[in-house]
């Protein structure tokens, strides 16, 4: 299933793999996108609802805590940025990257409504495919 470039329909290794077909980037690279991958993973698609191909993550359980779960999620959503800044990505694409997480982080705040965009909109799944995209063009 895919939400725009974001595909989460395979697990996290499989898709990290696939982003690398082509191109053979250093392995620490390979290393720490696995890692990433399997975070956003966790934050935003762990869990599934039975009979649904939809998923959502540990985000969307700890984001109906009144205000404090998004900003908690938030910085957790701040590593993933601050890792690719470590990486070397260019600065456009981060802003893109916290434009990505401040959506989720305001967008959540939003009581009821908040909790169901945090479902949808997966923010760390959508940074990490930026970031995939960066490093299979470099």
């Amino acid at each position: 299933m895919t939400c725009g470039a974001i595909v989460y329909s395979q697990e996290p290794a499989a898709m990290v793999a696939a982003t690398f077909s082509n191109a053979a980037p250093p392995l620490d690279a390979v290393a720490r996108l696995a890692r990433l991958r399997k975070l956003a993973w966790f934050l935003d698609a762990q869990f599934g609802l039975p009979g649904t191909r939809f998923r959502f993550g540990i985000n969307s359980l700890v984001g109906l805590a009144p205000a404090m779960g998004d900003v908690v999620m938030g910085i957790v959503s701040l590593y993933i940025v601050n890792e690719a800044r470590r990486m070397g990505v260019p600065g456009p694409l981060l802003g893109r990257m916290l434009m990505n997480v401040a959506v989720e982080v305001v967008g959540g705040a939003v009581p009821l409504l908040g909790d169901l965009f945090d479902m949808v909109f997966k923010a760390n799944l959508r940074n990490i495919a930026l970031l995939e995209e960066w490093v299979a063009r470099r």
